[in-house]
């Protein structure tokens, strides 16, 4: 799972406020490897539903920003392109869309979409096609339509055959999600986490 994970591919929720739709877009990043998420809480904070995200937010950790401008410039610093999800003018189809190279999508509340600023933010518009009455999809629906399409490119790309994570942050990751407990205790007393062995085993009077 760990080898799987795109450091490269990101999700960006702009004030997304039901907990069921914060941690259901959670699960869909799991579920094609994204490593870590990013969010501008709503003005009543993030909250997560357990039932919805089936442990995902365990192994997808959300960096929070204060507002829309500092995130995208953030994300931005670290190369990414920013492909916002709403329904507008100008927006292409999200299928047209090159998804390997470094992306974040930005995706914004259920009832309101993406904010103004963070449309005039972003690199790319896309939309979802809806042969329907209603507009749009639910935020979460459509956040896993999106991540599907940039795994299967990805993966036709073959960026899941192999790590491609820095193997010091890949060391770290692996000891914390094997260790949790023991890592989170190595922690409080600021030391560093030894190595596993390749039997699994690991001894901390190395920390």
């Amino acid at each position: 799972m760990l080898d799987r994970r795109q450091p490269d591919l990101t999700v960006l929720m702009d004030r997304v406020h039901k907990p069921h739709n914060l941690s259901a877009i959670l699960r869909n990043c799991d579920a094609v490897g994204v490593l870590e998420a990013h969010a501008v809480p709503p003005d009543g904070g993030l909250e997560l539903s357990v039932v919805s995200s089936a442990g995902a937010s365990k192994w997808v950790p959300v960096r929070r920003h204060r507002d829309i401008s500092t995130a995208v410039a953030e994300l931005r610093a670290g190369s990414f392109r920013v492909v916002a999800a709403h329904p507008t003018g100008g927006a292409r189809d999200y299928r047209e869309i090159d998804f390997t190279q470094p992306t974040a999508l930005l995706v914004g509340s259920e009832l309101e979409g993406v904010s103004d600023r963070g449309l005039d933010l972003a690199d790319e518009l896309v939309l979802i096609p809806m042969m329907g009455m209603v507009p749009s999809l639910n935020v979460s629906v459509a956040t896993s339509l999106l991540l599907y399409e940039a795994a299967r490119q990805r993966e036709s790309a073959g960026l899941y055959a192999k790590s491609r994570l820095d193997p010091e942050r890949y060391r770290t990751l692996l000891f914390e999600w094997g260790y949790p407990r023991l890592a989170r205790r190595l922690r409080d007393e600021s030391r560093e986490y030894p190595l596993i062995a390749a039997d699994g085993s690991v001894d901390d009077r190395q920390g």
